[in-house]
């Protein structure tokens, strides 16, 4: 549906209602009313527009004159076209400079113009290529001594006191003093500087009143003064280090790229972004946690767990509240068709709340799988280029702290916000403790003790909790029933039907993939069950011989690349042997949506069918059973001729079972097969054997060259490029990138042979190119 708008104005509703297309006004009643400068939106963003991520997904605020977006898929696509919607808007001030204001800007000489984020194509892409290499990991890695130092130092002088504004105390000063060493720009007056930056952020970013104009703009102008004398400076002496100067010299060899006008505004721009976003990161990250007790004392007691708490801490109450963009050109968002020129607000912490995209989203979950999936940083090509200094200087912040104050906890205090549409932290944080507790004082040791860095988000492998096995059923004797709680008893997260879990079994490198079969909103105990495998290479073996009672396991997960689609008009379930355990949580959740639905369940023998009395009291008649043992087996041909079209098909369970569905389905285009694969044999890279491609990132602007003896996953992440992986060997399906050209070489265990023929998606921890290149959406 769309609905047809006319000229606009502040204030003035956008929809033609007179039109004979319009289909109702996108000005929801709440959204008469919105405002994101009070505190209730910087408190909690995603909150304040829940109703619109269920209600409304598009809205215009006419309070603001922009269209409101708050849901994720929405919002990841409308960043991975920077064509059509421009991030021209991003620094531009709700507040009409007055002709005082202009003054004043004129008199420092005021042109602020274009920067990195703020800038169109193709020169965006240009520029970025020039600039990036002093971001990537391994150029990165080289600020991590002078980060803890300067971490250590800044708790020195507060531990023995026993209260703190960590704020005021730690978290600003760390990344200000990083920001101006990474630039390369000598230490300031930090007082000025700090009023530079909260300056800019009102004059980009607020809503300033008449009076506050006058002084911002003041500020503005000397903070635009101060860096020209900045970059002058640093031309004098070109050759030495920071990224400025880098900036300088590569000027040098594109002059047409990097020029003044381009320099001077990117000193201002980023001498604040280089700091604020961390600076709001650590103060939000470090709120939740010792809001939430338990995962906090989680932390402390085993600090591999931080890089999942960083990136767990961004998706819930991370620093971006929401971010601009400015169509180009007419262009259907949500269903409702903008004209070229309409402002977009993207409300980026509503899109990290997006039930939709992560399950269970208002639960904070250190062991949340795909957390790292969030948009604070943007995506594609404006993905923010310092996000991995960030994360490095927050997770040496969270380090030093649990390691040192494990005792902290949060003061009485009211939460104080500088309001904007972009950028949100408490200005202060105020934290108390017993200094007689210090760990330091029982054990001086503790100071030694270093976490190893990781330079960018966990992978899969290391997002991982801890869990007890409260029971062990063995319905038969081939499978195993595993009921896993966390040990102190307290809520899991629920989960979405066809979601699987990871157990290590008995080593971190035998890995192996179970899908949940319990109830997705029982919070107490999450089941499994393991079939064991005659051909095992160790892990369902090793569960069936070692796992008992009270045992703990150390588990990675949920994480569902096998999701049922809820808007289908019928639904065909198939599972083979063990592959009910997915399919049967699929089948309960069409029973709730009230769907038409058949159940498929076949395996060799009776005693194998061990969830059939389960199965039967659910879905009564919608069951059907078959025993190959007993010579009853699912006429798979006959069953699919019947199917009427339209039908979503849902199967898991042995490869010669999918293999014959996909043939079969081949030849009813009218029909959509989605599986689940039993098992996979793991593919490895031969360098020997491979040949070297290259790989166009269509949305981050770079083209790489991938070497025989290196994997597309290997080289993405080289080029600080965010891909999750887990197993690493082509059989979960985490790594899948999407292709927009070339023909793969595919290698993994996860995708169908239609999916493959299609060649829009490939798993690149494994998969290689057929073709001399590939385009992907990336």
């Amino acid at each position: 549906m769309e609905t047809e708008l006319r000229g606009t104005a502040v204030g003035r509703c956008p929809v033609a209602h007179d039109a004979p297309s319009s289909n109702g006004c996108p000005v929801h009643l709440m959204a008469q009313d919105f405002d994101p400068f009070q505190d209730a939106y910087m408190a909690d963003p995603a909150q304040f527009v829940r109703w619109a991520r269920e209600q409304a997904p598009i809205f215009y605020a006419p309070k603001l004159d922009y269209w409101v977006v708050a849901r994720y898929d929405t919002i990841k696509q409308i960043f991975r076209d920077p064509v059509t919607f421009s991030p021209a808007n991003v620094l531009q001030s709700f507040a009409q400079p007055s002709p005082e204001v202009r003054r004043v800007l004129e008199r420092y000489g005021y042109a602020f113009n274009r920067t990195l984020v703020n800038e169109d194509e193709p020169m965006h892409l240009e520029r970025r290529r020039v600039l990036m290499e002093p971001f990537t990991p391994e150029h990165l890695a080289e600020h991590e001594p002078m980060v803890r130092e300067l971490v250590r130092r800044a708790v020195d002088r507060f531990i023995d006191e026993g209260r703190a504004d960590l704020v005021d105390q730690m978290i600003w000063e760390v990344p200000f003093t990083v920001a101006l060493h990474f630039l390369g720009v000598d230490d300031d007056d930090r007082e000025k500087m700090r009023r530079f930056a909260i300056a800019h952020t009102v004059n980009a970013f607020g809503r300033p009143s008449p009076e506050e104009q006058l002084a911002v703009a003041e500020t503005v102008g000397q903070f635009w003064q101060f860096c020209g004398e900045v970059l002058e400076k640093m031309r004098r002496t070109v050759d030495g280090p920071g990224w400025m100067r880098y900036s300088i010299r590569q000027q040098k060899l594109y002059p047409d790229v990097v020029t003044d006008s381009y320099l001077h505004s990117m000193m201002q721009a980023i001498i604040v972004a280089a700091h604020e976003t961390t600076v709001f990161a650590t103060t939000n990250a470090l709120k939740t946690l010792l809001e939430h007790e338990t995962d906090w004392r989680e932390i402390c007691a085993d600090p591999s767990l931080i890089p999942a708490a960083v990136e767990e801490c961004l998706r819930y109450n991370g620093p971006v509240a929401g971010w601009r963009r400015r169509t180009t050109r007419e262009v259907e968002v949500e269903g409702v068709r903008l004209p070229a020129g309409a402002n977009i607000l993207m409300i980026v912490a509503s899109a990290n709340h997006d039930p939709s995209h992560f399950d269970d989203p208002e639960f904070f979950d250190l062991g949340r799988g795909n957390a790292s999936e969030h948009l604070n940083f943007g995506y594609g090509a404006h993905q923010c280029l310092g996000k991995n200094l960030g994360r490095m200087e927050m997770q040496i912040m969270i380090e030093e702290l649990s390691r040192r104050l494990p005792h902290m906890r949060l003061a009485e205090q009211r939460f104080d916000y500088l309001h904007n549409v972009s950028f949100r932290a408490p200005r202060h944080l105020w934290v108390e403790w017993d200094p007689a507790q210090n760990p330091e004082r029982r054990d001086p040791g503790i100071l030694s003790l270093r976490q190893p860095l990781r330079i960018g988000p966990p992978r899969a492998k290391d997002v991982v909790r801890t869990m007890e096995v409260a029971a062990v059923e063995r319905p038969s004797e081939d499978i195993v029933v595993l009921h896993l709680a966390r040990p102190d008893r307290r809520p899991l997260p629920s989960w979405s039907p066809g979601a699987h879990i990871d157990i290590e079994c008995g080593d971190p490198e035998r890995s192996r993939q179970y899908s949940l079969c319990s109830d997705p909103e029982n919070r107490d105990v999450w089941r499994v069950a393991v079939q064991r495998d005659p051909a095992s290479r160790g892990g369902s073996r090793w569960i069936h011989e070692q796992v008992r009672p009270g045992m703990l396991l150390r588990v990675r997960g949920p994480r569902n690349s096998f999701r049922l689609d809820e808007s289908a008009p019928r639904y065909l379930f198939l599972a083979g042997g063990i592959g009910i355990t997915p399919i049967m949580t699929m089948a309960a959740r069409a029973r709730e949506l009230g769907a038409d639905y058949e159940l498929h369940y076949s395996a060799r023998s009776r005693a194998s069918l061990v969830f059939a009395d389960e199965l039967r009291q659910i879905h009564g008649e919608r069951l059907h059973c078959y025993v190959s043992g007993e010579g009853v087996r699912n006429d798979l041909a006959a069953l699919i001729g019947r199917t009427p079209a339209g039908t979503q098909i849902y199967a898991c369970g042995p490869q010669r079972m999918l293999d014959d569905l996909e043939r079969l389905v081949e030849g009813r285009p009218d029909l959509v097969l989605r599986v689940e694969h039993f098992f996979g044999e793991a593919s490895h890279l031969d360098p020997t054997k491979e040949r070297p491609f290259q790989v166009v990132l269509r949305n981050s602007g770079l083209t790489l060259e991938v070497p025989a003896d290196k994997t597309l996953l290997e080289v993405l992440r080289a080029y600080n490029i965010e891909v999750q992986s887990d197993c690493e060997e082509g059989l979960c399906g985490t790594c899948e990138v999407s292709v927009v050209e070339g023909e793969v070489d595919h290698r993994d265990s996860v995708l169908t042979r239609a999916e493959r023929r299609e060649n829009r998606r490939m798993m690149c921890c494994c998969s290689r190119a057929k073709t001399e290149r590939l385009v992907l959406d990336l």
